[in-house]
């Protein structure tokens, strides 16, 4: 019950801050969905570091310091923020190239001149919304349905519909509004929580005596144990990372609603604010491994080490804290799917757009089995098929429509499944080869389909 109590205190706080701070816009306007490009600097970079952590950065990174010590928490960590600093320079680019756009496929398809190259840009931009959607809300339903004893599927509808009610209502303004003050409580608590536990009986030491994992063999990034993490988690998250924003259509979208001389800073401030997070969850991870903790499912150890050592009111910040993490990147994700009906100028179908999104995403969240971290790496090398043709286009490459069209068609066809086989069969090399295949693969078709054009032409 009190668990509901706590769903029903957040969605009337996210509400009253929408309605407060905002003012309801027509879906078929340019404000709903990129503020008329007039968010400010801590806004904005709140905004970010908000939607950028996700699920994985929540819960994979009190797994990875549970279950492989400091060198996990660091091939999570490091790309994470690697990532948004590098986007924040192609940010600024596109912002410079195409003042007046809303979407990446868009910018690709008037690039190319080409209805292909935009298609394959929303087929892959789209699937990663409905990805990132679903795995929110398989995280917060997993950590939902123990604090309330509702079943699954229901708190993944719950958590969906809450995420719709006040996205809807002013699009990215609501998105961008709510992102700061979920960013606020997120830091706050995570903070909290870290500094406890730290300054508590043998938090201290315990901490130091979990750096290398419950296990204690992952002391370095060069041992055998540290390289054979490195195969299996560090480099397919790394290329799924670092490829993130640039496949994802939210992150373009806050680069158009940005003031223009404030992009760049904003990616970069909130590449630091989001690393708080992660870090404070890793410190209750290393805890619980050096106290000698042991969870029943190293998913949710954090949430699991939480219940164990702290009074019980404590689960009631914590999960809103959670909750502002999963909900951040849903609404976002939605805001990001209803953007591409500007492409065809049917913005009117904007809500609908959002509204299949969600239900596919929680289709996908109730598939038995599935788990955050397979989700993960599964969307995070997805979307890795457009990161280097987006990044050539925007160094003012040279590339043809057809070029761009049959690599990332590709690398999509090739590299993917490739991915996925390694991650059922639990495959380490097969995951590295196809994160490897699948971000180089689009870029070496690009360029020869291109060159070969190119020549034909000239001949």
């Amino acid at each position: 019950m009190n668990g509901i109590i706590i769903l029903l205190v957040y969605t009337a706080l996210m509400l009253i801050v929408t309605i407060g701070f905002t003012k309801k816009t027509d879906c078929g306007d340019e404000s709903f969905h990129v503020g008329n490009r007039k968010m400010g600097l801590v806004k904005a970079s709140l905004c970010i570091g908000c939607t950028w952590i996700w699920a994985p950065a929540l819960f994979v990174s009190a797994e990875r310091a549970f279950l492989t010590g400091w060198p996990g928490v660091f091939w999570f960590l490091v790309p994470n923020v690697a990532c948004l600093i590098l986007f924040s320079f192609y940010a600024k680019r596109i912002r410079a190239q195409m003042p007046n756009g809303i979407t990446l496929s868009a910018f690709m398809g008037e690039k190319y001149d080409s209805p292909k190259v935009r298609g394959i840009y929303q087929v892959q931009l789209s699937m990663l919304s409905m990805f990132a959607a679903a795995v929110q809300l398989l995280a917060g339903g997993r950590m939902l349905e123990v604090t309330t004893g509702l079943p699954f599927w229901l708190l993944t509808i719950i958590l969906a519909v809450i995420a719709f009610s006040y996205s809807q209502f002013s699009g990215i303004k609501a998105s961008m509004t709510t992102g700061a003050v979920q960013m606020v409580i997120m830091i706050v608590t995570s903070v909290a929580f870290a500094v406890t536990t730290l300054t508590s009986g043998t938090g201290m030491s315990d901490f130091v005596g979990g750096l290398s994992s419950v296990s204690g063999q992952y002391s370095s990034l060069i041992s055998e144990a540290g390289l054979a993490l490195f195969l299996g988690f560090g480099l397919p998250s790394t290329i799924g990372l670092l490829s993130g924003p640039f496949g994802d259509q939210s992150f373009w979208q806050r680069a158009f609603s940005i003031k223009s001389d404030k992009v760049g800073a904003s990616f970069r401030i909130g590449a630091f604010l989001f690393a708080v997070v992660p870090i404070c969850m890793a410190i209750l991870g290393f805890v619980a491994a050096g106290s000698g903790f042991t969870p029943s499912d190293t998913g949710v150890v954090n949430l699991e080490f939480i219940i164990y050592r702290f009074p019980a009111w404590t689960l009631a910040p914590f999960m809103f804290m959670v909750i502002s993490g999963l909900l951040s990147t849903v609404d976002s994700s939605l805001v990001a799917a209803a953007s591409f009906t500007t492409d065809y100028d049917k913005a009117k179908k904007s809500k609908f757009v959002m509204a299949a999104t969600l239900i596919l995403a929680i289709i996908i969240a109730n598939i038995p089995g599935i788990t955050i971290t397979y989700l993960f790496l599964l969307y995070g090398t997805q979307r890795a098929s457009t990161l280097l043709p987006t990044i050539l286009t925007l160094l003012g490459k040279k590339l043809t429509g057809k070029g761009m069209f049959y690599g990332i068609l590709t690398s999509l066809v090739v590299g993917l499944p490739i991915f996925a086989y390694g991650n059922i069969a639990g495959v380490a090399m097969f995951r590295t080869i196809g994160s490897l295949t699948t971000v180089l693969l689009s870029a070496a078709i690009a360029l020869i389909v291109s060159r070969w054009e190119v020549r034909r032409s000239a001949g």
